[in-house]
């Protein structure tokens, strides 16, 4: 079942608003700690020139002290996996290009802000830790698309320095130069068919809406040595809720601002000590 985007968009806003104005504890020291923020697409502020997936908003994630960054890859005419939400170039810079009709030499002319997969890990790979989502699209080479991610991600450790992350589990079991204990599973408001699959399939994650994931979801995969995310709190209430109901990972569009309000806490509690 899929809400229109219109409503969708509504109906988290009015959630993210009931949960501002609810307070909640402030979370224990150890707890503010073990916190692990995910920039979702980077530090991006795209009217003063950030634009999101690009080197600049994870160099802002880098400088804020965030745990980790998201971001998207998808995959040139000439098979270079490149980092960029969109199939296309229109909505961020504004340019009417696909990028699966572009080879990596043209995008890099064209669009120099969009940065290849290898240029990420290379600058960012074992300082922040990496979630890569896997846009759903044609691999028309499986085999050889495997063995450049293999050779992308060859200086980094699966599920210590990055997981592979997708909305659809049909994308990660093209996925096959790495143990599905680096795949996790991002669900809309299927939560409960991808809990399922994550379980069945021995992913070594699940992450959905902060609404969706309850107790119930968060113990059950616990239980079977699997991490659980959420998204995407904005406010301070928001985030305090999630810390202290144990929650692995929390992606935010916000994860620098929050990330100040945990360092904020954490040294205060040191002062007063």
């Amino acid at each position: 079942m899929e809400l229109p985007a219109c409503v969708e968009k509504s109906l988290i806003y009015g959630i993210d608003l009931f949960f501002k104005i609810w307070p909640q504890p402030v979370p224990a020291k150890k707890r503010l700690q073990q916190c692990k923020l995910v920039s979702h697409r980077g530090e991006h502020d795209a009217p003063h020139g950030v634009f999101e997936n690009t080197l600049a908003a994870f160099d802002r994630a880098v400088e804020q002290g965030v745990w980790g960054i998201e971001f998207d890859v998808r995959w040139t005419r000439d098979l270079h996996p490149v980092v960029i939400h969109d199939p296309d170039l229109n909505r961020v810079f504004g340019l009417d290009l696909k990028i699966v009709g572009l080879t990596r030499a043209e995008l890099k002319a064209r669009c120099p802000a969009v940065p290849s997969l290898s240029e990420v890990i290379e600058r960012y790979g074992r300082k922040l830790h990496l979630m890569i989502e896997i846009k759903t699209e044609p691999y028309p080479d499986c085999q050889r698309q495997n063995d450049i991610f293999a050779d992308c991600f060859s200086s980094l450790v699966p599920g210590r320095d990055y997981h592979l992350i997708s909305l659809d589990p049909g994308m990660l079991e093209m996925i096959t130069f790495v143990s599905p204990s680096a795949f996790m599973a991002i669900s809309t408001l299927n939560l409960r068919h991808l809990s399922e699959v994550a379980i069945r399939h021995n992913y070594g994650a699940i992450a959905g809406h902060y609404l969706l994931v309850n107790r119930n979801v968060l113990e059950k995969h616990h239980r079977k040595g699997q991490k659980v995310g959420t998204g995407y709190p904005r406010s301070k209430s928001c985030l305090f809720r999630e810390i202290n109901r144990g929650v692995d990972w929390i992606f935010s569009n916000n994860a620098g601002q929050l990330q100040r309000i945990v360092n904020q806490l954490i040294v205060t509690d040191e002062v007063y000590r």
